[in-house]
């Protein structure tokens, strides 16, 4: 039997990424896991990639909207009859500017996506949680949680604000057998990143692999995280054996933050 063999999972943000490898990493642990993202073509498609069969389903979800969000906790319940684990990890930096030049509509949108879409999807799986006493709610934070990294202000205080938000939720609870805990990731090799970082190389004049050097130089490790090291750590606090770890911030970030 897999370590979770049984649960029902629902995962923001996960037809590709960091998301998407904590859903794989679930159903090959025996977990019946949803997908969902803002595509029905994207979550069309990672279905048929991953071929978990009726273990997996796609629910189309936009994590910035309260209404969707909520909806896709309600429907992960209605098709596999129950909510054992909530993974909330959609979120993502919008719109990088100064603080004295960023605008309200890219701080609201950040908020939304990010610290909003979290406080959404706790309350809702908290509301089928709470009645069974039994759960693990999961947010996906960040080492800018614990940082300050200039023109991301908007991003670093939502990942700041959901870290207190799980210390609040896991003291709330703790005796109904519920956990709330945080994973920070620090660089990962993301969709994103391959998308993202060519452009950055350029504009600082360097190779890709010197821009990826000088980003991962804080670490200890002195290389990207990989999206299946991120999944690793979903799997363990998913586990019944993780009972006794909520409140709690697990980096990982291949030791970048100080503390």
């Amino acid at each position: 039997m897999g370590k979770l063999e049984g649960k029902v999972a629902v995962i923001t943000g996960s037809t590709r990424s960091i998301g998407r490898a904590v859903a794989e990493a679930y159903i090959a642990e025996g977990a019946k896991v949803v997908i969902s993202g803002r595509s029905e073509e994207k979550g069309q498609n990672a279905l048929d990639e991953m071929n978990a069969g009726e273990n997996a389903h796609f629910i189309a979800c936009d994590a910035g909207k309260q209404s969707e969000v909520e909806a896709l906790i309600d429907g992960t319940v209605e098709h596999f009859g129950k909510l054992d684990i909530a993974v909330l990890n959609a979120g993502g930096i919008m719109g990088a500017a100064p603080i004295a030049e960023m605008t309200d509509e890219v701080w609201n949108h950040a908020v939304d996506l990010n610290l909003n879409h979290t406080f959404w999807g706790m309350r809702k799986s908290l509301s089928h949680m709470i009645p069974q006493e039994s759960g693990r709610i999961i947010a996906m934070s960040s080492m800018e949680g614990k940082l300050a990294k200039p023109t991301v202000g908007n991003y670093t205080a939502n990942k700041h604000a959901i870290n207190g938000l799980v210390k609040v939720a896991a003291h709330e609870v703790g005796t109904l057998g519920i956990t709330v805990n945080a994973i920070l990731p620090g660089l990962v090799l993301t969709d994103m990143f391959y998308e993202s970082m060519p452009a950055t190389a350029e504009t600082m004049g360097v190779t890709l692999e010197e821009a990826t050097a000088m980003f991962t130089q804080p670490s200890a490790i002195k290389r990207p995280n990989t999206v299946e090291e991120v999944a690793a750590v979903a799997v363990m606090l998913a586990r019944d054996e993780a009972r006794n770890f909520t409140g709690c911030l697990f980096p990982v970030d291949g030791g970048t933050m100080p503390y």
